[in-house]
């Protein structure tokens, strides 16, 4: 008879020891150490801050979220204290419970190494690369469609830090795959996928487009699919964890993603729409549904969409 672990949920990513495979998404929250405090407290397997880069930067004047019929719109422009200022948010976080992810950027690969090194001196268990983000030039997707530049970010990056390394990708690309080929040769531990899709909303009445910034990135429900896709051709083609995002609402949501082959999955849109009691809802429906199908761990779904 298989024998059952005390925790059918917990699960492992590059190293990192998760109590359930779910993580609070970057970019929805993640601000200050009392919000990534509460997200944990609801039920989160793990935490990803808000992107924080070499300096202080305001983003883009409002309107910057609007929400649409299939999920959220953005164009926040990538907001945040500043690495130095960060610092002391994640210094403040010594005694989380779940593992706590910094998500950076920058402008040049020696900027998005010196936010790292700063992030991990300061605290984080792990750092995810931003190199995805849709709307800010000359950072996020703009260096993460290059394969030459993922690679050298990456590389950049491990050479500083000790600490596990994600590549967060943009779908924004005909070929995902060479990105993460790219990243993972570079030394990337895990993958993130995806970002937001590239999108716009125009104001019938006014003719204008909504957001200040004209084009941003499209979230929630409507990008699943593509997430979904992406995950599973990663899945195919590299033996690296992956963690899924993009639209994640529902457990069977999250058990698609790890049937695609993800090891986990984070969780963004749906805390801005439903709060974070989202955590525990999606945790107890995995949970019900391994018992219900006889897994003895989380673990076993992963990639099972592969077999067969």
């Amino acid at each position: 008879m298989r024998s059952q672990p005390s925790n059918p949920l917990e699960t492992e990513v590059a190293g990192l020891r998760l109590r359930n495979p779910t993580m609070l998404a970057s970019g929805i929250l993640g601000t200050t150490s009392d919000i990534l405090r509460r997200a944990a407290q609801s039920g989160a397997g793990a935490v990803v801050t808000k992107s924080v880069g070499p300096k202080p930067r305001e983003g883009y004047p409002n309107p910057t979220v609007v929400e649409v019929g299939c999920g959220l719109l953005n164009a926040v422009g990538l907001p945040n204290p500043g690495i130095q200022a960060f610092a002391e948010e994640i210094r403040d976080l010594g005694d989380l419970e779940v593992p706590l992810i910094v998500s950076v950027y920058g402008f040049s690969p020696e900027e998005y190494a010196e936010v790292a090194e700063a992030a991990v001196e300061a605290g984080a268990d792990a750092v995810e690369l931003n190199l995805s983000c849709p709307h800010v030039k000359g950072a996020g997707a703009d260096v993460g469609s290059r394969p030459e530049l993922v690679s050298e970010i990456v590389e950049r990056v491990k050479g500083v830090v000790d600490k596990p390394v994600f590549a967060k990708l943009t779908p924004n690309v005909s070929d995902i795959v060479g990105l993460a080929e790219a990243a993972v040769e570079a030394g990337a531990d895990a993958l993130t996928a995806i970002n937001t899709l590239r999108a716009m909303a125009i104001d019938v009445e006014t003719a204008r487009p909504i957001l200040s910034n004209r084009i941003g990135g499209l979230s929630g429900p409507a990008i699943k699919p593509v997430a979904v896709r992406c995950v599973y051709e990663l899945h195919r083609e590299l033996d690296v964890p992956i963690i899924g995002c993009g639209g994640v609402t529902s457990w069977r949501d999250a058990v698609e993603f790890m049937l695609a082959g993800a090891s986990a999955v984070q969780v963004g849109t749906a805390v801005a729409l439903k709060g974070l009691n989202i955590f525990r809802l999606i945790t107890e429906g995995v949970k019900s549904y391994l018992e219900r199908k006889g897994y003895g761990s989380v673990r076993e779904i992963v990639g099972l969409s592969h077999r067969g």
